[in-house]
């Protein structure tokens, strides 16, 4: 079973920092495609950044410069490393896992419950 647990969300004022974790288990990590996912009140779900098992990135151009996506594969776990932090960043941020083979659409592989994070003004 798939189990993925994000942790490190919370409330830092605008400029701040945090850094999110999400720890995989139940998968065989390298295969899997991992992301970040956010979804603010009234809003669609949408994609914050991925990395590939071999390291490769991608972000959202509303982060890009300020978010930082990494895994350690030992470890079974990603990071996102949120920098720069603005009002509208404030979303529920959700872990994702998906197969390489899959990797077309993230709804075929699977999420973690989510962690709330709210910047403030």
């Amino acid at each position: 079973q798939v189990q993925l647990v994000e942790s490190g969300g919370g409330l830092v004022q605008a400029g701040g920092s945090l850094r999110l974790s999400c720890a995989a288990s139940g998968i065989i990590f390298s295969f899997n495609i991992m992301g970040w996912y956010r979804q603010a009140p009234g809003k669609q779900r949408e994609l914050v950044a991925r990395i590939t098992g071999g390291g490769s990135t991608n972000y959202a151009d509303s982060v890009k410069g300020r978010f930082t996506i990494s895994r350690d594969n030992a470890k079974n776990t990603i990071y996102l490393q949120m920098n720069s932090l603005k009002p509208e960043d404030t979303a529920v941020y959700y872990c994702n896992a998906v197969h390489t083979v899959l990797a077309h659409d993230p709804n075929l592989g699977s999420w973690g419950q989510g962690t709330q994070v709210t910047v403030s003004s």
